[in-house]
Parts: structure tokens; sequence; C-alpha cells
């Protein structure tokens, strides 16, 4: 345990073909793991993604018959790296999915699974506005995972809006956050490289962030910009707007040094709010 290790950021742009979208991640796997990659991350929705009438409609499959699966299992075992399939689309018991991120270790087993809890739910204005709820059943679990470096906390796109998450994943032992994505161009250019910045640096901790870029079937632009942030906020890669992958080293005693510098993790005290009147003022 918290020993270097390297990771990297898939980043791709989902067709509704899923078979198509396989091919080119398993493929970009293959590239990241021959740079010296013992962590491969991939995006939300990696496996096929689509709008239509404003609704987000991922590529959905029960999950013993989800074709990414066996696929990236197989995978792992011949790279002999730990996966993360940052999400699927799978199908859920009411009829709508669920946004579910999977770990694989280098035999192909699964080690995690994580629902998105908070669901992309936003009228950006001109014309852009998105219900992910209309399609997708919220998570209601944390998820921390343990790697053979480090320990790992799970969430997805939106989620990173949610500082309390990345605090409790934080407190629970993760050195490690990972924010597999499909951010919007609009709220990327705005925001991306902010949050995953300020996450890093609340809870001194990595933070991995695949993200998807280009236009999606039907409409909609994802940023790219993958990233690899340090415990201390600085960027160490950022995959632009192509598709690729980008590749760091993570040392876990970094963010236990960043913590011990700033133990603001250690310093949590309760607190009331007063909601004051004018006239009381």
């Amino acid at each position: 345990m918290s020993t270097p290790f390297k990771a990297a950021c898939i980043q791709n742009c989902a067709t509704p073909d899923v078979a198509h979208n396989i091919e080119v991640t398993l493929r970009l796997m293959r590239e990241a793991a021959a740079a010296g990659a013992e962590l491969v991350c991939l995006p939300e929705y990696f496996s096929g993604i689509e709008t239509r009438d404003g609704l987000l409609h991922p590529a959905a499959f029960p999950e013993e018959s989800h074709p990414v699966l066996p696929a990236f299992a197989a995978a792992a075992r011949d790279q002999g790296v730990w996966v993360h399939l940052g999400s699927l689309g799978v199908s859920g018991p009411d009829g709508r999915i669920m946004n579910r991120g999977y770990v694989l270790t280098p035999s192909g087993e699964i080690a995690a699974r994580y629902d998105k809890i908070h669901l992309f739910d936003v009228n950006l204005g001109v014309g852009k506005e998105y219900r992910e709820s209309a399609t997708v059943a919220p998570g209601d679990a944390a998820v921390v995972v343990t790697l053979p470096w480090t320990a790992m906390g799970l969430s997805i796109c939106y989620d990173l809006r949610f500082a309390a998450l990345y605090r409790n994943l934080a407190q629970a032992g993760a050195r490690v956050l990972t924010v597999p994505a499909a951010f919007t161009r609009i709220t990327g250019q705005a925001h991306w490289h902010i949050l995953n910045r300020a996450r890093a640096i609340e809870t001194g901790s990595y933070v991995i962030s695949p993200c998807q870029f280009g236009t999606l079937a039907g409409g909609g632009e994802c940023y790219g910009h993958s990233l690899i942030v340090d415990p201390w906020g600085e960027v160490l890669a950022d995959g632009g707007e192509d598709e690729g992958f980008v590749v760091a080293e993570i040392d876990p005693a970094k963010a236990e040094a960043a913590r011990e510098r700033i133990p603001a993790l250690q310093h949590d005290r309760p607190f009331e709010t007063a909601s004051l009147s004018a006239a009381a003022q």
C-alpha cells in the first residue's frame, strides 16, 4: 500500500454504436498500458450515449449480459492492469437505468460498483436543457475501493459539484478520487478545471477525471480535457479536446504530505446556521 503507480485517462467521443465504442476504447486502453499505466480509467458512458428530446439515452443492458464487462475483463487480464469503467448504462428495476461505474481487477473480477448519486437536471439556457432523472435512477451510497497502492473513492460527472461527497470519501480513507464524466462544453469551459482542482485541494487527494470530448449524436457537446490533478492542485495531465489518453504518476505519499501540511480533514466542527432579518441586524 501507498506505493507510486501510473494512472491513465482514456478520452473518446462515444456514438450510439456500442461495438465501435468498445473497439476504440480497447485500443486506447492497450496503448495506455503499453505506456506504463497500471490503472486505466474511462469516461462516463464511454460505451454509448445519444440525446433525444433533451433526454440522455445511454446504451443500456442488464449487468449479466452487458457487452462491455466481458470485453474489458478480458482486456484487464491480457494487459495485467486495473480498469475503472467510468460508467455504463445498466438496466434498473423501475424502467430507468443505473449510471454505474465499475472497477475491475487485473484478473477481470469486479472489485467495486458505484451508482451515480447526483443527477444532471439543469437548464443551461441557449436551448440546452438536460434531465438525467427522466431516464436514470440515482444511487444512494458512496464507495471507496482498495487498490494495491492506495484507496480510491468513486464518483461520476455531476457529483463533482457536491463537495461533501469527496470530503466523505477522503475521510473514509481515499487518497485518490475519480470523476469520470461527459461534462458539457458550456459548463466545462467555465468550471471543469476549477472544480477538479478544488476537490483535490480540499481533500488533499489525487483526482483522476477522464472526460468525453466532441459532439454527441442528437446534439450536445462534451468538453474533453481529461485531467489528472495532484493533492496540491497542480494539473499533471490534460487530455485536450481530441481522442487519446494521458498518463501520470500517482504517489499516495504526496496525499499524506498534503494532509499533514493542511490537516483540514481533521478540523470539522459542528455549527448552526443563523438566518437574520434586516431588522434584526
